[in-house]
């Protein structure tokens, strides 16, 4: 396969070089619901680059309480703590929507970083941007109202799936979100009365993608539509499909 042809953003803006020293050792994987790719505090084995499908970076407190700190679509890759120079995350890392893409050994990530300069600061602009998300994660979940919060998630999800379905139960989102389910299954029944999604059992669809934008009040604002550059596609907002064009920059 072309470079070109691989749909994760990391892999693709690699220069052909420093590709060239991971592609033998990367294998493509099919990754189902609640696959597991980091263990909290446990060495790190592998480095995943999705090409579709959605992997959540959760913390965990004393007692068991979750919370989501980050999404990796096919924009990014897990494994941040390798390319800060770590080997382990305090943090689990696994598949909360099924995906495909690209698996490489740890130990062959360092070894390709060690022949080349400009490999590790290409993989570091990702962390930069992971890292980005998270704190504007950490300032929502403190400052947004729990029907903020799970219209911000449902947006970003919408940014790295393909399609309009978003695959999911109330209790994963509440786990996603850090609140209860009780009250996310009111958010998301609050949202569906303003006709801003269609719910289902296990399935939400947004319909109304600007009126989304609206409802979060900036928690979904500058920086993460930055993130994949999201333009209106030269129509109007009353015109705009349920996604907007979405082009790397």
């Amino acid at each position: 396969m072309l470079q070109s042809t691989f749909r994760n953003h990391v892999l693709n803006t690699l220069t052909p070089e420093d590709f060239a020293l991971l592609r033998p050792s990367m294998h493509h994987v099919e990754l189902a619901i609640k696959a597991r790719l980091e263990i909290a505090y446990q060495p790190i084995e592998h480095v995943y680059f999705p090409e579709t499908g959605i992997a959540s970076v959760v913390a965990a407190m004393t007692g068991g309480r979750q919370s989501e700190v980050g999404l990796i679509g096919y924009d990014g890759m897990t494994g941040i703590a390798v390319v800060l120079g770590q080997d382990r995350s305090p943090n689990e890392t696994y598949i909360q929507v099924a995906s495909n893409g690209w698996c490489l050994p740890v130990e062959h990530l360092r070894i390709a970083i060690a022949k080349s300069r400009s490999l590790q600061p290409s993989l570091l602009r990702y962390a930069h941007e992971f890292l980005i998300q998270s704190s504007r994660t950490a300032l929502v979940n403190s400052q947004s109202t729990i029907e903020e919060r799970l219209a911000r998630w449902l947006l970003m999800v919408d940014d790295l799936i393909e399609g309009d379905k978003i695959h999911l139960t109330h209790e994963f989102l509440a786990t996603m979100l850090g609140s209860q389910r009780p009250g996310v299954t009111t958010a998301v029944q609050m949202l569906e009365y303003r006709g801003l999604i269609h719910a289902k059992r296990g399935e939400i669809t947004i319909v109304d993608r600007p009126g989304m934008i609206k409802l979060t009040d900036g928690a979904y604002g500058e920086e993460e539509q930055r993130h994949f550059d999201i333009t209106p596609a030269d129509c109007s907002e009353s015109d705009m499909p349920l996604k907007a064009v979405r082009s790397w920059r």
